[in-house]
């Protein structure tokens, strides 16, 4: 028996690991430079790997863009893979503490996911997300100054790395108890249905919260009601550092809906991600829930405080790199149609570390929150407190 999951352990292993030529497979368009990046030329270009559907007819392979897509898609993944080595890097040098979680390998889902919907539709996501979070617009000053518990960050130093927050563009944070987003997920998808302004909500999770109670539950209520929610699994294959094949009987969890619709689709492939989660968002509207796998991966361990490559190969982790990595894909594709040279897309990247470094440094000069912000944003402001205790120097809220 021990013999027979180390031989399907293998073979899966194998199969994270896809040609990334596939993904030049398109039809043939006019060659730009990067000087005329703003053209709205469309490419028609072809996904990765087919979709693959339950109880749902799969969107095309034939995906448009244009050239300003593109390299915005470069950009964007570039500058979050950038974010999260450096997140790293403070993370080493004790200027981040306490829970810490990497998105690099991931960047995909997040980029692909945004040029899908707008800000008027609603993300809520677990703990890993920095990236999420820079796709939602936030910034960079905003990133590292909450990573290091400082002032400017965007929950004012409390929330930490897990706790990421946007509500005016339709972010509503990272969630640390794994799982607990989705139920909120689709309460937020209610919302949006109780007031009919025909727009999605994104709840993201891992494949390792994939077996939590509280999933099927709201997932039930929400099939009944008919409500705009997509469930998104990012199968990242690994849930902390317990393969998907050792936590899960099915780890087809596109299906696990059962009664509900679902795909699986490439998330290292921002293309694949950006057809997928459109066709999502005109279905959720239409006829209720929707079930996205995205198969994707992560580079770093499940944590900071996990190398990584305890429960995995090394060799596992850089034939990813190698084959299916998201940003050289969009690189071998821009490369490919001629929208930029070599040269070109290493100085974008040399303008990001910058970016990144001039942030950090901001991020250092940003005070420590004033003790008194401990107590805000706690309880509802105007109930006043009561004293209490054998010394009545004990005080409590004073509920409604």
């Amino acid at each position: 028996m021990a013999l027979s999951h180390i031989a399907s352990s293998s073979s899966r292993s194998k199969n994270l690991l896809k040609p990334i030529a596939a993904v030049l497979s398109c039809t043939p368009s006019l060659r730009r430079p990067i000087s005329t990046s703003s053209d709205s030329t469309t490419l028609t270009i072809e996904t990765s790997v087919p979709f693959t559907a339950h109880n749902c007819e799969a969107p095309s392979r034939s995906v448009e863009t244009t050239p300003k897509e593109l390299l915005s898609f470069f950009h964007d993944m570039a500058l979050m893979r950038r974010m999260e080595i450096a997140a790293d890097s403070l993370y080493k040098a004790k200027l981040i503490r306490g829970f810490c979680h990497l998105y690099d390998g991931q960047e995909a889902v997040a980029v692909g996911m945004e040029a899908a919907i707008t800000k008027k539709d609603s993300i809520i996501t677990a703990y890993r997300d920095h990236c999420t979070f820079i796709g939602r617009g936030g910034t960079l000053l905003e990133v590292f100054s909450e990573l290091m518990g400082r002032q400017d960050g965007c929950s004012r130093g409390k929330g930490g790395s897990m706790h990421f927050y946007k509500k005016e563009s339709g972010f509503y944070g990272g969630h640390g108890i794994v799982g607990a987003q989705i139920p909120l997920g689709c309460g937020l998808a209610f919302a949006q249905k109780y007031k009919k302004d025909e727009t999605v909500t994104f709840a993201l999770y891992g494949d390792g919260a994939a077996n939590q109670g509280q999933l099927f539950e709201a997932l039930n209520i929400a099939a009944l009601w008919d409500l705009p929610a997509i469930l998104v699994c990012e199968n990242n294959h690994y849930g902390m550092g317990t393969a998907e094949w050792r936590a899960a009987k099915s780890p087809a969890y596109y299906k696990r809906g059962d009664y509900v619709p679902g795909l699986k689709v490439d998330g290292m492939d921002v293309l694949a991600v950006k057809q997928v989660c459109k066709f999502a968002k005109e279905h959720a509207l239409k006829n209720g829930p929707l079930i996205l796998e995205m198969d994707t991966y992560r580079y770093h361990g499940h944590s900071m405080s996990d190398p990584g490559s305890t429960y995995r190969t090394r060799d596992e982790i850089s034939g990813v790199r190698q084959e299916r990595d998201p940003i050289e894909r969009v690189r071998k594709l821009i490369l490919a149609h001629d929208l930029a040279t070599e040269k070109e897309l290493k100085d974008t990247e040399k303008e990001l570390r910058k970016e990144v470094d001039e942030a950090i440094a901001k991020a250092k000069e940003s005070p420590m929150p004033d003790p008194s912000e401990l107590f805000t944003n706690i309880y509802v402001k105007g109930l006043g407190a009561e004293s209490f205790g054998a010394d009545r120097k004990e005080v409590r809220v004073v509920l409604p």
